[in-house]
């Protein structure tokens, strides 16, 4: 493949980046900020909260919410990149905490890209610096053979850098952040040059709650960070809102056909999930048992995205219970037989009997039949 046949037009892109979605909403924030801007920001922390939380700016601009959920806790991760020590947004799986990653990287840098994906193969080139081996071999260190890592170009631009599932990453490339953490500064030792942070360079870093004990951070990284834990959302009503925003805005980057969107359908998957979230009724009056899976927020956008194409291009145009039912068992059976135990239970003690409910319960049986 030829560099010109590599596409760079955002507006085919199946995910563009947060930075290229909502450049008319920065555009507009910018003009409008008229407050303090720390060195090297793009906005002011109050700009940057207004684009997070959603705002109606003076001029009659729309800042849409990319974030539902505490206004204090937007505040302290937004404040944390102000200072010297880096964010680290820990949660169970589904709190949103790339998507705020991403968003306040975007706000604050205007560049989400300058990213690192943890995982137990990550290398500590990965978080430093590597190397072209053809060049290095033909010429020697250089720093023309030099290949930066993210974290090094966010160094060097002066803009947040990213670190996805830190905790999966092994010790010994965690603990290669403590120097660039502490000292603002990243060492090449075979050049016998450093490259110094820039103004406005930092680091957002998440952590998965359910992987305390993978790789957990030393005490010295972990004093580099302020930890900020992001909460599921507190009532079904903002799980909601969430949700069916998530899914208009996917339905739309997808290109889906037009599927009335089904409150109903959208309620029943959040309380669903709620329920063997919480292991009680929403009522409090039966107690459920919880699967193994975490049946996060991200997981009912998922059940119901895939549901509005199977009403789309199957049914006959309007979210049924038959079209989420699959995704719902999918979501909650990942052990066939002890979850597959708890999700029957939960249909005979919970949904048979449930007002309205009745088209749900038979579609969930059929599916499991």
């Amino acid at each position: 493949m030829t560099t010109s046949a590599i596409s760079t037009d955002a507006a085919q892109a199946l995910r563009p980046h947060a930075e290229q979605t909502y450049a008319a909403e920065l555009e507009a924030l910018a003009k409008a900020d008229d407050r303090r801007r720390p060195p090297g920001w793009h906005l002011s922390p109050w700009a940057v909260t207004q684009y997070l939380l959603g705002a109606t700016l003076d001029d009659g601009t729309e800042i849409t919410p990319k974030y539902i959920g505490s206004r204090r806790v937007v505040e302290v991760a937004v404040a944390t990149l102000a200072t010297d020590r880096a964010l680290l947004l820990l949660g169970v799986p589904g709190t949103a905490k790339t998507w705020l990653s991403e968003h306040l990287a975007a706000a604050v840098s205007g560049d989400s890209t300058l990213l690192v994906q943890g995982t137990a193969g990550t290398s500590e080139e990965a978080v430093r610096y590597g190397w072209n081996y053809a060049r290095l071999l033909a010429e020697g260190p250089s720093e023309a053979a030099l290949v930066p890592s993210p974290v090094m170009t966010a160094m060097a631009r002066g803009s947040i850098g990213r670190i996805e599932e830190l905790t999966r990453m092994p010790s010994d490339v965690q603990d290669g952040l403590i120097t660039v953490l502490s000292e603002k500064a990243l060492p090449v030792a075979e050049l016998g040059i450093e490259v110094q942070a820039q103004r406005g360079f930092n680091i957002i870093a998440t952590a998965n709650d359910r992987d305390r004990g993978v790789n957990d951070l030393s005490s010295a990284l972990r004093r580099r960070f302020n930890t900020v834990v992001l909460p599921v959302p507190d009532s079904a009503e903002d799980e909601m809102r969430i949700v069916t925003q998530r899914v208009e805005q996917l339905g739309r980057a997808l290109e889906l056909p037009e599927v009335p969107t089904s409150l109903t359908e959208i309620q029943r998957v959040v309380t669903v999930f709620r329920e063997l979230r919480s292991g009680v009724t929403e009522d409090n009056g039966t107690k459920v048992k919880s699967p193994s899976g975490t049946l996060s927020t991200a997981e009912a956008i998922s059940v119901i995205t895939n549901g509005i194409a199977l009403a789309a291009h199957f049914g006959d145009g309007q979210l049924r219970s038959a079209d989420v039912a699959a995704g719902i068992q999918g979501a909650v059976v990942q052990d066939r037989v002890s979850d597959g135990v708890v999700w029957r239970e939960y249909l005979e003690t919970v949904a048979r009997g449930r007002d309205g409910w009745g088209e749900f319960y038979r579609a969930c049986r059929e599916v499991g039949a």
